[in-house]
């Protein structure tokens, strides 16, 4: 039986309260929330904590990563995660991104294709302030474990419908994506939304679907899809983390897959370029370390204009210290099991917990985000490490606090990414 092995999805801890862009700027926000990656967040650290929430031991044949913000133009982005997930050198690991639509559609691939393949996708949704984008877009990762076997879902079936038309766009180099006149991109969606649906349904012999996902950018579409489709229930994320472009399609089914009952027919509906329908049945439960709903319980309200400077469209003065130099590549790669899977003496502490024995806090260090909040931690079985904390309140960190690991982003100079570990309080 081929299917979804195991399935998990990261929300990050920040979330933007909407109504605080009106408040700011007069105009734009709405109702909700949406999820805020932090500054020392992209979409390949994202995509390292969603594959680490799998809660199963990974052995993939091969790792395919899809986002439509890449950390790295050339450079593989699928090689980092790998590494940080301490996978065998034989695994292969490659992109498959630059389009929304690519993350369902490596997802179908995966479904459709042979062996073991851990598919994540990762997108980080902004716009310029006070448009819909910036207020309905979302940030967050999934990742899928897919193969033969021991399945929480089985795979019956899909379908795609692909047109080309011009929806939305955005070129190379532009912090801000664009749209056409919203009646054009629902005249388009919903026939084609219509013919997948059939043809989906018949490949997968199903007549009734029990619990129905629907992602797209385009927010008219997705509302008249699910209302003409239609099911008994339709998992929504818009209201708390918002659209997470390339993520949202695996994002929602990992939702429905973690409250979903054993028989259910759970179908995935993306609207992206076109239409791609995919349908399972889901056979057991499969939860991760940390389910979505958790996870969007716990988060923390992040100040518009922190969001601002975050993205870069707000430049604060920044404390009064040089900026960190690049980093050696050559270093890097040399030391890469204690850079990106942080093994030391050969014993790994990623998924290793610890104790806050002191700290401090630093104000005068160069950060995006400052102060800088540096602990001494006392990791579980032995071992002792700084670390510099990320995801808390300087003035509420306590000798004491229990910690785990995260993949974080260090600093960016001359265009390199510094990933390393953090820690990050318990919750």
């Amino acid at each position: 039986m081929r299917g979804i092995l195991a399935a998990a999805g990261y929300v990050p801890y920040r979330r933007l309260q909407r109504s605080d862009i009106r408040e700011v700027m007069g105009s734009g926000g709405g109702k909700g929330t949406r999820s805020v990656a932090s500054f020392d967040e992209d979409t390949t650290t994202m995509a390292v904590e969603a594959c680490r929430l799998l809660g199963t031991d990974l052995s993939p044949d091969s790792l395919w990563f899809s986002t439509a913000e890449p950390a790295y133009l050339d450079k593989t982005n699928a090689n980092a995660i790998h590494t940080a997930l301490r996978l065998d050198d034989d695994v292969a690991a490659m992109d498959v991104g630059g389009a929304i639509r690519s993350g369902v559609g490596a997802l179908r691939a995966a479904l459709e294709g042979n062996g073991t393949i851990l598919v994540v996708s990762s997108d980080m949704r902004t716009g310029l302030p006070t448009s819909a984008d910036e207020a309905q877009g979302g940030d967050g990762a999934a990742a899928t474990l897919v193969g033969d076997g021991d399945v929480i879902a089985s795979y019956l079936g899909g379908a795609s419908a692909t047109r080309e038309f011009l929806e939305r766009w955005r070129t190379p180099g532009s912090n801000r994506s664009r749209t056409w006149e919203d009646r054009f991109g629902e005249s388009m969606y919903s026939p084609l939304a219509e013919q997948a649906w059939t043809a989906a349904l018949k490949t997968a012999d199903v007549t009734e679907v029990d619990v129905l996902c629907v992602a797209g950018m385009h927010t008219r579409s997705v509302g008249r899809v699910s209302k003409r489709l239609g099911a008994p229930r339709t998992i929504d994320l818009s209201s708390t983390v918002g659209d997470t472009g390339t993520a949202q399609a695996m994002l929602l089914l990992v939702n429905a897959l973690e409250t979903a009952n054993s028989g259910q027919v759970v179908a995935l509906v993306s609207l992206a370029d076109g239409a791609d329908v995919l349908v399972f049945r889901a056979v057991r439960a499969g939860i991760p370390k940390r389910t979505v709903d958790q996870q969007i319980a716990t988060a923390t309200d992040v100040p518009y204009t922190r969001f601002l400077s975050w993205r870069g469209m707000l430049t604060p003065e920044p404390p009064n210290r040089p900026e960190p130099a690049r980093v050696s590549a050559p270093a890097a790669e040399r030391g890469s099991d204690w850079k990106f899977g942080f093994v030391g003496d050969d014993r790994p502490l990623a998924d290793t917990q610890g104790t806050i024995v002191t700290f401090t806090v630093d104000r005068l260090a160069y950060s995006p985000s400052p102060p800088i909040v540096f602990a001494i931690v006392d990791f579980d079985g032995g071992g002792r490490f700084p670390l510099e904390l990320t995801d808390v309140d300087a003035d509420l960190v306590k000798v004491g606090d229990r910690v785990e690991m995260t993949f974080r982003k260090l600093s960016t100079a001359d265009g390199i990414h510094n990933y390393f570990w953090k820690a990050r309080p318990v919750r």
